[in-house]
């Protein structure tokens, strides 16, 4: 029930007929394979061709994430779509799209037969666009957005999610840590003691109380069915590890510590897709409304504009993480600071929400994240740290305990020399965690067969790094951090090859947005609900408070974007 854009089968119908009956033979008809170099590694496509036009193309390698599935397969449908290799990369995987279009480029070489392809023009190829009705439309497909499509689907209703980028999933594909939520089967198989009221306590603790503690409590309360929920649908959250600022090990998240996001995405997509229509590159530029009742979008495509009549929406776009203009607006502080976000999270509901007067709360709050790797933007997982990472700084000592709230860390951070200092690790702690291979063939890692030839690679001292080291060892053994105070000591750095990486902070979440109750309906500026209208996801205000926990984050969106589709749907019926 996907559309990758309204009329876009249409389009290629049309494109292929024209060519049909040209009468050049572009190609040599046959099979041919191409490669290309992109983000993990070399792509290689094998792709197929008639006389006139592009049948198939496949994947023969793939060493990119599962993540970089979405934006190749968009790359596949444009290619042929458009019966050519020059096609426009997508924004977000440019690594990526640089190697799969090499790729298709280098394969379609092989079959060219030196003829071109007579243009045909967009305005030439397309019909009027008509409008469209829904019970509910959803604005974004990244976690939240889908799981609402699932709830409100479920729940009977007719439902189309809009996602304006080329793929979905948002700045949920990035997400590496996991998923947060307490007393559940997976703590009590591991031997963990946790409780929903522990939690609460953490989450409204590590957000300095700024929180709304009744959204707190909600999502508290909430966590272990949501881990049931995700796990009935398809997803492994049967390990469970520790990061900062949670008293107890909560954090849940796929087998050997993967990544968490991707593959909450891909169980999402798959689920979401079956019972709703989702329509990629499709950007809503206008919420409409009669009487203060929310009554449907406006949405542009590349095939220009059309109305979806709806009978609420639910706005699940993001925040604002890739928007400097807008955090500059919100927190001055932050100019000129990278960010770990998507593209995409450029905050476009703040402008579709203003002719509805909502509510924004907690605007200021913009999250840094401590370790993100300079120019790059690659954000390596709170997780590295939870299984027994240290942080040093220039002068190869220790300044922090390693696992204090990311606000905590980043200031840290700031007052060493240089801004950025470095991860340390051995491989005990690599083979603990599956999401630092990613690093590793990314080329990020900096490895050594001792600690005396990492420092030398990173123009460290070294009698002081291994000083360091041991000592820390040293608290490992006694299960005490008299230095900084660090409570989880898991395992010591002792076994070669050692690691570094370099990081520093950068802006990772934005913790205002628009005011909602516990139902998520979206509250307007007089405290009223502004009807039709629910919200959920980052997008949002008042969860997080002053500061979010790692592995929050995946608890909100998943949480309350299903209770947005489920409440939704039950004000639609």
């Amino acid at each position: 029930m996907k559309k990758m854009i309204r009329n876009s089968l249409i389009l290629a119908i049309l494109i292929v007929s024209f060519i049909s009956c040209s009468g050049k033979a572009l190609y040599n008809a046959g099979t041919y394979e191409g490669e290309g170099k992109g983000h993990g590694g070399t792509i290689v496509v094998s792709v197929t061709v008639s006389d006139k036009a592009i049948e198939a193309i496949e994947l023969v390698e793939n060493p990119e994430s599962e993540f970089s599935l979405k934006p190749i397969n968009a790359l596949i449908e444009s290619a042929i779509k458009e019966n050519s290799g020059d096609i426009d990369a997508i924004s977000g995987a440019s690594e990526t799209s640089e190697g799969m279009i090499t790729a298709i480029q280098a394969a379609l070489a092989k079959a060219s037969t030196g003829k071109t392809q007579d243009a045909v023009s967009k305005s030439e190829a397309t019909t009027a666009l008509e409008d469209d009705q829904a019970d509910i439309v959803i604005i974004g497909a990244g976690g939240a957005g889908l799981s609402a499509a699932k709830a409100a689907a479920d729940a009977g209703a007719k439902v189309i999610v809009l996602e304006k980028m080329a793929f979905v999933g948002g700045n949920t594909n990035y997400a590496t840590g996991g998923l947060n939520a307490a007393y559940t089967d997976q703590q009590k198989a591991k031997g963990i003691e946790d409780s929903v009221e522990q939690y609460f306590e953490d989450t409204m603790k590590g957000g300095k109380n700024l929180n709304d503690p009744a959204l707190v409590k909600v999502l508290t309360e909430k966590s272990k069915d949501n881990v049931n929920w995700l796990t009935s649908l398809g997803a492994d959250l049967s390990d469970v590890g520790f990061l900062g600022g949670s008293t107890n090990s909560r954090t849940h998240r796929p087998t050997g510590g993967a990544s968490i996001g991707a593959h909450i995405v891909s169980v999402l997509d798959k689920v979401a897709e079956e019972v709703a229509d989702i329509r990629t590159g499709s950007k809503v530029v206008a919420i409409t409304a009669d009487g203060g009742v929310v009554n449907g979008v406006d949405v542009e495509t590349a095939d220009g504009i059309y109305h979806i009549t709806a009978k609420a929406v639910i706005i699940a776009s993001g925040g604002f993480g890739s928007s400097p203009e807008k955090i500059v607006q919100f927190k001055p502080a932050l100019k000129g600071f990278g960010t770990t976000n998507h593209p995409g999270a450029t905050g476009d509901a703040l402008e579709l929400v203003k002719p509805l007067n909502v509510a924004l709360v907690d605007m200021e709050q913009i999250q840094t994240h401590p370790t993100v790797v300079p120019v790059k933007n690659t954000m390596i997982t709170e997780a590295v740290r939870g299984n027994g990472a240290i942080m040093v700084n220039r002068e190869a000592e220790r300044f922090v305990s390693e696992l204090q709230t990311r606000d905590v860390v980043s200031d840290a951070e700031l007052a060493q020399t240089g801004q950025t200092v470095f991860l340390c690790f051995d491989q005990g702690v690599r083979e603990s965690l599956k999401a630092i291979e990613h690093y590793a063939t990314s080329g990020l890692l900096t490895e050594a067969g001792s600690i005396a030839e990492l420092a030398s690679a990173l123009d460290l001292d070294g009698e002081t790094l291994q000083a360091t080291i041991d000592t820390y060892n040293g608290y490992v053994d006694s299960g005490s951090d008299p230095d900084f105070g660090r409570a989880d000591l898991p395992r010591k750095i002792e076994n070669p090859p050692f690691y570094m990486v370099e990081v520093g902070p950068a802006v990772h979440h934005t913790m205002g947005g628009l005011k909602i109750d516990t139902d998520t309906k979206v509250i307007n500026e007089s405290g009223e609900w502004v009807t039709g209208l629910f919200a959920a996801g980052e997008v949002t205000g008042g969860v997080h408070g002053a500061n979010r926990l790692g592995g929050n984050a995946m608890a909100d969106i998943t949480i309350y974007g299903r209770i947005a589709g489920t409440q939704a749907a039950s004000y639609v019926k």
